[in-house]
């Protein structure tokens, strides 16, 4: 017997196939809607299928009439689409989503440990009015005029110590934003922890100086993100150097926080532009000048610098130490100062007007020099190490802990590379010539070493917000998360995951504070 299924003027004649007619296709659209529409919490709280929701749109980079400090930043409390007692360590990789493995859940902090930092800008630093500085997503006033030194219009009047800005900012435009934590792969604390403590390092006693480490403390502890791994897969950027972070007395001569030694910051990792041995803490470039918008900028330049003709063999850009008695930067100024034939080139840092402030001149010294001088200043490392690898310059290291044991995800292990190394003892025994042991290498060396230089341009620089090639955020952000699943693997092993996380590294140690008159081969 034949059935006939009979459809007419959108009324179905026989009850059952209509039936069967209507479920198959009411089953077939389920079957293709994203299951993760449709799902909802214990809490009633619900999800469009890409799970993420961009931050607030950065302002315009160009402009600068006014300081572009978004505030994504809400003291609201947050529902979680889980229940509390939820604290898997899994997180589920999903082949058919790009961001699978790569989310990042920031912290909507309260407004004092961040917006509130921003707004006392004129005491940032002692000495002078750091306003200025916040404009254009941290990376300053535009440089006007490039006098033909400079590129385009990827040029800022950058302070060295707004990489807490500029990272918030560029992460921020991250592709693979969540709001929903449990999905993230690490989670990013946006406490500008160095612009803080700067405003109290003179002048003021220590509960002045840890009051927002206790603070930043005390709100984390309260928050369910903290609560799954204890911190372990947090992590912050401080833009001073690790040691204003590490005060070990209650002395109120001492210097810096106890923020870092904390227990509970013991559980988070720390990128700063200056390490020191403990193993949750990774040193990140300084922030240059040079923010461009596209590879095309970057290639530009790269073709820019490496094909320049350089006038001197060496250069440097700095002041004496006169008062720190282990500084080798007199005997440094004075060798350029009397090196022959003009081989070296001296940018005074201490003179009147001052140019080492000013882009233009940096670059104009740099680019036109084949090595550039880096001994340690006030600490081990130099913001002008940066500066001299954007110009084409290779950099000249007179102690392993100014670059070999901090930037160690960004430099190649092989620093002969990229680098020459001159043992700090042999300058300030004058037992070198810094002209005679620079002539040494060959113009083809030189060549193959400033290719190593160029190539390193687009990891240590910190691009615009909007730009979309890979920069120094983007390798930090990857290294973090390759972290966190380190000791998500190790806490599913059973093991102990604080065994390794937070521990003295000795190696770090033994370059740090013994080997400054030693040649680096044994070591490596």
């Amino acid at each position: 017997m034949e059935m006939k299924l009979i459809i007419n003027g959108g009324h179905c004649h026989n009850q059952f196939w209509c039936t069967v007619l209507v479920s198959f296709v009411f089953c077939l659209l389920l079957f293709c809607l994203d299951y993760s529409v449709l799902y909802s919490s214990d809490n009633d709280v619900s999800f469009d299928s890409e799970k993420t929701q961009k931050a607030i749109q950065l302002a315009a980079i160009d402009e600068p009439s006014e300081i572009p400090v978004s505030n994504p930043i809400s003291e609201d409390s947050q529902s979680f689409p889980f229940p509390e007692n939820n604290v898997s360590l899994a997180v589920v990789d999903n082949i058919t989503d790009p961001c699978s493995g790569k989310y990042i859940y920031v912290h909507r902090l309260p407004r004092r440990f961040n917006v509130e930092v921003l707004e006392d800008c004129r005491n940032l630093v002692k000495w002078f009015n750091m306003c200025p500085s916040l404009l254009n997503s941290g990376f300053g006033p535009k440089v006007d005029t490039p006098q033909g030194v400079l590129s385009g219009e990827n040029w800022f009047e950058t302070n060295q110590f707004m990489l807490e800005l500029i990272f918030h900012q560029r992460i921020q435009q991250y592709e693979c934003l969540t709001n929903d934590s449990s999905m993230a792969s690490a989670v990013y604390i946006p406490f500008y922890a160095g612009l803080d403590v700067g405003r109290y390092l003179w002048g003021y006693n220590e509960s002045v100086r840890d009051s927002s480490a206790f603070g930043i403390v005390d709100w984390l502890r309260k928050q369910l993100e903290w609560k799954r791994m204890f911190g372990r897969d947090h992590f912050f950027v401080a833009g001073r150097i690790a040691w204003d972070f590490r005060r070990r007395s209650d002395n109120e001569s001492s210097w810096g926080s106890r923020l870092m030694n904390l227990p509970e910051f013991m559980n988070v990792t720390m990128l700063s532009i200056e390490s020191s041995s403990w193993s949750n803490e990774f040193a990140v470039p300084y922030p240059t000048y040079f923010h461009p918008l596209s590879d095309i900028d970057v290639i530009r330049w790269q073709k820019r610098v490496r094909g320049r003709k350089r006038r001197h063999l060496f250069c440097f850009a700095g002041a004496p130490r006169p008062t720190m008695k282990e500084s080798i930067r007199g005997e440094i100024i004075d060798q350029c100062l009397s090196a022959t034939n003009r081989t070296c080139r001296f940018l005074d840092c201490k003179a009147e007007g001052n140019k080492c402030d000013t882009p233009v001149e940096v670059i104009k010294v740099f680019r036109d020099c084949k090595f550039c001088l880096q001994p340690p200043g006030d600490s081990y490392t130099r913001r002008s190490t940066f500066d001299s690898i954007i110009s084409g310059c290779i950099p000249v290291f007179f102690h392993p802990y100014s670059a070999y044991a901090q930037y160690i995800w960004y430099f190649p292990k092989n620093y002969t590379k990229y680098s020459a190394y001159i043992p700090e003892n042999d300058i300030k025994t004058y037992n070198v010539s810094i002209d005679r042991a620079l002539s040494r290498y060959s113009e083809h060396r030189i060549k193959a070493m400033r290719k190593e230089v160029v190539k390193l341009i687009p990891k240590v620089i910190y691009a615009n917000p909007k730009s979309r090639f890979e920069d120094a955020v983007d390798i930090a952000v990857k290294r973090v998360i390759k972290r966190v699943n380190k000791v998500r693997e190790i806490t599913r092993e059973g093991k102990d995951p604080s065994a390794e996380f937070a521990v003295g590294n000795q190696w770090k140690s033994k370059l740090s504070g013994t080997v400054g008159d030693q040649p680096l081969e044994p070591l490596y």
